[in-house]
């Protein structure tokens, strides 16, 4: 596939850097400096320019395309370049907005704008906090197949009662899969004999119900669901993550310093309690309970603040906390002085485009631990390596990396064992290293 990016900010430089080694890919920028950084960091071909400009799309080889990825950080301007794609070429294009309304609008207009797919980063971030909380201690949450699947990563302390257990053993739930391992610099796929340390981080795969239930077992010590939600900051990251909360049913609380925007929200938000006040202020945190808070999510407009928050926030008593941050170095950071979750906007964003690029196959993905695994979801076809066969005797056929985690087979959930025949049309879920994700991909 020919891959054309115009835009090579954070998410254009991790398209860049997940595809180059499977994909033809181009890339379009207006500063020279980015452009020869790509030159020499990336098996790509750089071109500085106007991504409008068709003249500087074809010199990027626009009518060689399949997908143009519009990730500019201006969303009219991704528009426009989606537009002018469609002037002289057939590619697929997906433009990267960070306003809500642009895409209810796109959306209203049955595909508008010369744009296949929009893609927003606000929005998709906001349901990524929402489906983290519905989960005690997890570190990341994606659905598969509709909503029927759940794929969590939890990370285990020493009190777990997992810890020196073998996969085998802790195997006692009838619709969940343990998928991988993360153990620091390493990954481990999950096999009977795996063993379970401190620290680790366990990917698990299945049904929602059975996926809490492990992590209200092995992970978390409370039973109580996250009911008291404190969202810092009006941002429209923190403005999309109250919306979520409140679609769902939640009151969630809202701190917001700047009057006009508290306000603003607070007109908008009807069922979310808005607080104009400074989220560093501990006697205002004391005041206003933030301690009896299961969930405070930092939505601030600095890296740095939402860390100093979240840790304030640990400070008065926060059972979790939750981070925005704007750069990926950070994350490690975070993570290890004890914010329980780091989402950085641009993994979101390069995730759900990347999906684009894989088999036709393939449904929806989920990168973990900076893209060393993906989670994937695939319907088979009657030609793949899965279909027709035991799971045990086509298993030879895929690398020993890959875990077949579920199957949705018309709207019901199968829990994969080594008999199991997947069908025609069934939506498989694999966890699979990332190394070998090509190799895999060729025979689904």
């Amino acid at each position: 596939m020919y891959v054309l990016v115009v835009g090579a900010g954070e998410v254009g430089k991790m398209i860049a850097s997940n595809l180059e080694d499977s994909h033809d890919v181009a890339m379009v920028d207006r500063d020279p400096d980015i452009v020869d950084d790509l030159t020499y960091t990336y098996d790509v071909l750089a071109v500085e320019g106007d991504g409008t400009d068709l003249e500087v799309l074809h010199e990027a080889g626009l009518e060689k395309a399949d997908l143009v990825v519009a990730c500019t950080d201006n969303d009219e301007t991704n528009i426009v370049v989606c537009g002018t794609v469609k002037t002289d070429s057939d590619a697929f294009t997906i433009a990267r907005v960070r306003n809500r309304t642009l895409l209810d609008t796109w959306q209203g207009s049955q595909g508008g704008f010369g744009v296949n797919f929009m893609v927003c980063t606000d929005l998709l971030v906001a349901q990524t906090i929402f489906r983290i909380s519905g989960f005690p201690q997890a570190q990341d949450v994606e659905m598969f197949a509709g909503g029927l699947i759940r794929m969590a990563e939890f990370e285990i302390d020493a009190q777990s009662p997992l810890v020196d257990q073998r996969v085998s053993e802790a195997d006692e739930y009838d619709s969940m899969t343990f998928a991988g391992v993360f153990r620091g610099e390493e990954m481990i796929v999950a096999r009977g004999e795996t063993v379970f340390c401190a620290g680790d981080r366990i990917v698990v795969i299945g049904s929602p119900e059975s996926v809490k239930e492990f992590a209200l077992d092995a992970v978390s010590d409370t039973t109580s669901p996250t009911e008291d939600v404190v969202i810092v900051g009006g941002s429209e990251i923190g403005f999309q993550a109250a919306r979520e909360f409140e679609a769902h049913g939640f009151e969630p609380r809202l701190i917001e310093r700047e009057h006009d925007r508290a306000r603003e929200i607070a007109e908008a938000l009807p069922k979310t309690f808005v607080m104009e006040n400074d989220a560093t202020d501990r006697e205002f945190l004391a005041r206003e309970h933030i301690d009896e808070a299961d969930i405070v999510v930092a939505a601030l407009d600095s890296d740095e603040k939402n860390l100093l928050v979240s840790l304030l926030a640990q400070r008065v008593g926060v059972d979790r906390t939750v981070a925005i941050i704007e750069n990926t170095q950070y994350t490690d950071l975070f993570e290890t002085v004890g914010i329980d979750v780091a989402i950085n906007p641009r993994e979101e964003t390069a995730e759900e485009i990347i999906r684009f690029t894989r088999t036709n196959q393939t449904e929806k993905i989920a990168m973990l631990e900076h893209d060393r695994a993906e989670v994937i979801e695939v319907e088979l076809g009657e030609d793949s390596a899965l279909t027709g066969r035991p799971i045990a005797e086509s298993m030879d056929d895929l690398p020993n990396c890959v875990v077949i985690g579920a199957i949705s087979r018309g709207g019901d959930l199968i829990t994969p064992r080594g008999t199991t025949e997947p069908q025609p049309g069934d939506h498989v879920v694999l966890f699979v290293d990332a190394t070998v994700l090509d190799e895999v991909s060729a025979v689904l």
